[in-house]
């Protein structure tokens, strides 16, 4: 494969782009050492780690790779409409030839692979190192077999069944075809296995005193990602939406494996992990928008980005709130590429803190919040005015990508606690994530009868986990591959086309959605609020916006105080029309999700490789 090249562990490695530790970054490998004395050295064999991490860094992996988990029951890319190449590579309708991913030099295939390869290079001269059994060292090696399991995991989501190499390329391996994925599932598992107990727990080292190096509450976190999506259902080669035939690879032998993985990661809650107590704080001041990456709460690992001039990341210019011109808090307009689906704000209850985090009506205009349409939500969990970043000039903003948090690791508990132990084991862990969801005033509802009512089967439990993923992880992009593996890719996808229709005609979905108590009005005043993150931004931050109309029940007309919503032209306008959503509605999906979960390898990439195919179905 002409994008699979053996990369030198010469090059000195000066890291452009990526923090995770400026000292760790800087180290320099020289390119007259052979591969035994890299690895005979602590602190040039760390530089072949570097390299690894600088992946991340690169134009289409920090552009694209992002795509991937759109669009889905939550998430929708606002411009699936359009039919361009980004949206059909949202509306699972991209082709080989999609002019996003289908680029020669920079195409996010070669750039992964090339990323395995620096794996496979450090996990080989590691292996053979005289020093191997020193900590640092093991460190390391757990590090790059983590990583290689992160790209291959990247790789099956996006693509399926992919072409696997375990060791660095030959003239035996370069043009290897297709493997089943469950072939890469069990080595990844048994890779992980053995990178638990190599690297260290966060904040135990200080190697692991930051989210953006792997250490090992991520990798049993992993461990139990790679578990649980090997077990459930996927569509296989022959198109098949189904699970593995593979015995190794069933609930039964996958999910005590998971469970004990999460159950270890729970032990050391409050030495070495945390759920932050407030779900505001994980995004404003949690390594994401607040820059604090230090390991120890509930950031397990971070694609790390820098804050410097040479900027690199679009989490914040892809997903964060929308600023629809320039203003005190960037440069440029950017912003809510992706947003929330319109009927998912209405799944939340009313009294759930995460729904307004999450899912906000509203964008930034001249510095000034104003509403906005139905159909054209932000996500919340991003906000510039959240940042002590330098303000973007550019695409790129240097935000991180928060890759795993400790919250997935409790539902994930709860999950396989249900599966393997029933309801009544799943609910002390479906309840320790409510709790933070409400106000102790709302808690007697919402999360005690709420848990006491779902734990009557384990049907029901499994239906209450599959919803509390959706509105904790809601724009984390992590729901398609948990859809998937569930089965439930299209069904839940063609139940919030349902949703949407019912809201837009204001009738009831059903006893949890009852859009008959919308007034299909939406009014707003601003509210001032203290601003607490410096006073060069205090003066445009100083006012919000307070919405009526938008919860079941607020059925007043022109409620006293607050101003009618406006569309583009300035005029007041009814929110809620009966076409409101038909573009959304019919541009969820192009083809049906299920038949085509996966992208189709694009021509550069198949053009460089002789024995690669696309699915028959491409």
């Amino acid at each position: 494969m002409k994008t699979i090249i053996l990369k030198s562990l010469s090059a000195a490695l000066v890291v452009v782009g990526l923090v995770a530790c400026s000292d760790f970054l800087d180290q320099k490998s020289s390119s007259s050492l052979d591969s035994n004395n890299i690895y005979s050295s602590y602190e040039l064999a760390k530089g072949t780690i570097s390299n690894i991490y600088q992946q991340f860094g690169q134009m289409n992996y920090r552009a694209r790779s992002i795509w991937y988990g759109y669009n889905t029951d939550i998430e929708y890319y606002s411009g699936s409409d359009k039919g361009d190449g980004k949206a059909n590579l949202a509306t699972y309708a991209a082709l080989p030839t999609n002019d996003q991913l289908n680029t020669t030099g920079t195409d996010l295939w070669g750039i992964m692979y090339t990323a395995i390869e620096d794996c496979n290079l450090a996990i080989e001269g590691l292996r053979n190192s005289s020093i191997i059994n020193e900590a640092k060292m093991q460190q390391l090696l757990g590090e790059a077999l983590t990583l290689r399991a992160l790209f291959y995991m990247d790789l099956i989501n996006m693509w399926g069944d992919i072409p696997v190499r375990f060791e660095p390329v030959n003239s035996d391996n370069m043009y290897v075809a297709r493997s089943d994925r469950d072939v890469v599932y069990k080595q990844l598992i048994a890779d992980l296995q053995e990178a638990q107990n190599l690297v260290a727990w966060p904040g135990e080292t200080d190697v692991t005193k930051t989210v953006e190096r792997v250490n090992k509450a991520f990798v049993k976190g992993l461990l139990a990602r790679v578990c649980m999506q090997a077990a459930g259902y996927a569509q296989r080669m022959d198109g098949s939406n189904s699970l593995s035939t593979d015995a190794e690879l069933t609930k039964a032998n996958l999910y005590p494996i998971a469970l004990q993985a999460c159950k270890e990661v729970m032990d050391v809650e409050g030495k070495y992990v945390a759920l932050k107590s407030n779900f505001e704080d994980v995004w404003n001041n949690n390594g994401l928008s607040g820059d604090v990456v230090t390991a120890g709460s509930e950031s397990l690992f971070e694609v790390g980005y820098s804050d410097g001039p040479s900027l690199r990341g679009r989490i914040m210019y892809t997903f964060g709130i929308k600023h629809n011109s320039e203003d005190v808090f960037t440069t440029m307009k950017q912003g809510s590429q992706v947003g929330p689906m319109p009927s998912f704000f209405f799944d939340y209850a009313v009294k759930d803190l995460r729904r307004d985090v999450t899912c906000c009506p509203f964008y930034w205009n001249k510095g000034v919040q104003e509403a906005r349409s139905l159909k054209n939500w932000s996500f919340g969990k991003l906000r510039y005015e959240w940042t002590n970043r330098l303000i973007p000039s550019g695409n790129d903003d240097g935000i991180n990508k928060m890759y795993m948090r400790y919250a997935d690791i409790i539902l994930m508990r709860a999950e396989l606690e249900n599966e393997l132990n029933g309801p009544a084991a799943a609910a002390p862990y479906l309840t320790k994530i409510r709790n933070r969801a409400f106000a102790s005033t709302d808690r007697s509802t919402n999360v005690t009868d709420y848990v006491a009512a779902v734990s009557a089967s384990k049907d029901d439990m499994f239906k209450a986990i599959v919803d509390e993923r959706a509105y904790e992880f809601a724009g984390e992009f992590i729901r398609k591959a948990d859809l998937i593996r569930w089965g439930l890719l299209k069904s839940k996808m063609d139940e919030s086309k349902a949703k949407m229709t019912a809201l837009c005609n204001l009738t009831d979905y059903d006893a949890n959605h009852p859009y008959s108590k919308l007034s299909g009005h939406l009014y707003y005043k601003m509210s001032d609020y203290n601003w607490s993150r410096g006073e060069s931004k205090n003066v445009a931050a100083n006012a919000k916006l307070n919405f009526y109309g938008l919860n079941y029940g607020e059925l007043d007309i022109d409620p006293e105080g607050y101003n009618e919503y406006t569309d583009s032209n300035g005029n007041a306008s009814t929110w809620i029309k009966a076409t409101s959503l038909d573009d959304v509605i019919n541009y969820i999906y192009i083809n049906d999700p299920d038949k085509r979960q996966y992208w189709p390898i694009f021509n550069v990439n198949l053009n460089d490789n002789p024995s690669l195919e696309n699915y028959s179905w491409y």
